[in-house]
Formats: structure tokens, sequence, C-alpha cells
């Protein structure tokens, strides 16, 4: 898959940046964003950030930075799975930043997951400030991937981790042409009737489709001085993990 193809990909045809398009749609779709989650990924994202996060217990990481944090559930969960001593929570939308600070207040862990409002190209956070950093179904949003993941690499301590949890398309013929009739017929649809940004959705569906996937991934995370680059499939080939070290 191409990088320069998923980041000239953008949700509206204005002449605005990526970036400023993203946060547009974000904030126009984050009071139904949980539920559309669910629905579109048959509720296994769930399972997938359980899974994501489990790369991270050997390390016992005690800062943990969650980019493109959306509504928090994969902060709110890493609380959960990990116990750091503080997670912070980043993400280049205000409206789903609200919806994020919201659930932590009513859970009563404000004191222990911030937000921050940023963009990956451009992290307000200090070199070597964070033990582990997770990006979940976020990468593909990036304005520019390798300038991104060198910031991660920046703002992540020495021998850190990160992790890029991201939606993909299979590699076997016969699931990829159910996959294929599934993203262009149902998700679009569906965006349209539960949030009214149908484009959100389209986009969503043509990303997935150009964002670099396996070993391209890969070869991007060390690209910019990363060792240790894996990745791995899920439900069959639908989403990938990805981890590298700093």
């Amino acid at each position: 898959m191409s990088q320069k193809r998923v980041e000239k990909l953008t949700p509206y045809n204005s002449g605005e940046k990526k970036g400023k398009q993203i946060a547009k749609m974000f904030n126009a779709i984050a009071s139904r964003y949980d539920i559309m989650n669910r629905l579109i990924s048959l509720g296994q994202d769930k399972r997938w950030r359980r899974k994501a996060i489990s790369i991270l217990k050997p390390q016992s990481p005690k800062t943990i930075l969650d980019i493109a944090t959306g509504t928090g559930d994969m902060a709110i969960k890493i609380h959960s799975m990990l116990s750091p001593c503080k997670v912070t929570g980043c993400d280049i939308s205000e409206g789903m930043l609200e919806v994020a600070k919201k659930k932590v207040f009513d859970l009563g862990l404000a004191s222990e997951i911030e937000f921050s409002l940023g963009d990956c190209i451009s992290l307000p956070f200090e070199d070597n400030s964070f033990d582990a950093v997770t990006i979940s179904f976020g990468i593909r949003n990036v304005e520019d991937i390798e300038r991104g993941i060198s910031e991660i690499n920046r703002v992540l301590k020495p021998s850190g981790t990160l992790v890029i949890l991201e939606l993909s398309v299979p590699e076997n013929s016969l699931y990829k042409f159910f996959y294929k009739i599934y993203t262009k017929l149902f998700i679009p649809t569906l965006g349209k009737i539960i949030t009214g940004e149908r484009s959100a959705y389209d986009y969503l569906r043509k990303s997935i489709a150009v964002v670099p996937q396996g070993k391209a991934m890969t070869d991007i995370m060390s690209g910019v001085g990363m060792t240790n680059c894996r990745y791995t499939y899920m439900t069959f080939g639908a989403c990938a993990i990805y981890s590298a070290r700093k």
C-alpha cells in the first residue's frame, strides 16, 4: 500500500489540510462514534484493543501516551489492564476529547487519565517522556505517517515500546471478496443512518484500503530508527497489530 495515497486521502473535498478535515470529521461523529465502532467491527474492537495492550504487559510501563485516543476507550482499557502511574490521551478532535473526559470523570479516573489536544505530526510533549505509546485506528488519519512515527519515537523513552492497532484488508482472496462488499455497501450506509455522516465512513473504507500494511508499515517504523518491528493479523486479516522499540 502507498503511504502517499493514504496521506492525500481526505474525508471532504475542501482545500483544508488533512489534519483539519480529520478533526472536523470526528467532531461531527463524536457522539455516535462508540456505537459505530461496536457495529462495524461486529464487537471485535474491544478484543483487538485488549490484544494490543497485552503486548505492553512484560514491560510494565508507568507512563503511557495513547495517540488518537478518540472517546478514551483505549486509554481507559490501558489503565484497567496495566495500572500505570499515568495515562495521557491525545487527539486532534476537541469533540472526541469532550466525550473521553466525561467518561473518565464518571469513572472517577480524572486524576489518573488526562487528555491533551494535539496532532501526531507535532506532539505537545518533551523528548523521552513516555515508557510506551499506543495508537489505535488512527495511523491512517495522520497527515504524514513517517513524520508521525518519528514524533512518537521522539517522545518515547529509550527502549520504550510503540504499539499500533489498525484496520487492514484481508490477504486471502475469499475473505477479501466479502470484506470489500461489507465495507463498500454496509459501513457507509450504516454510518449515514447512525451519524448522518456518510462521507466519514466512505473515507474510512477508502483509508483502510490504502494505508500501509504489514511489512510496508514496519518498514516505516524501522526507517525512523525503531527496532524489533513486528506485526500480526487478527480476525482473518481485518485488523493488524504493529509493535516496535525505541
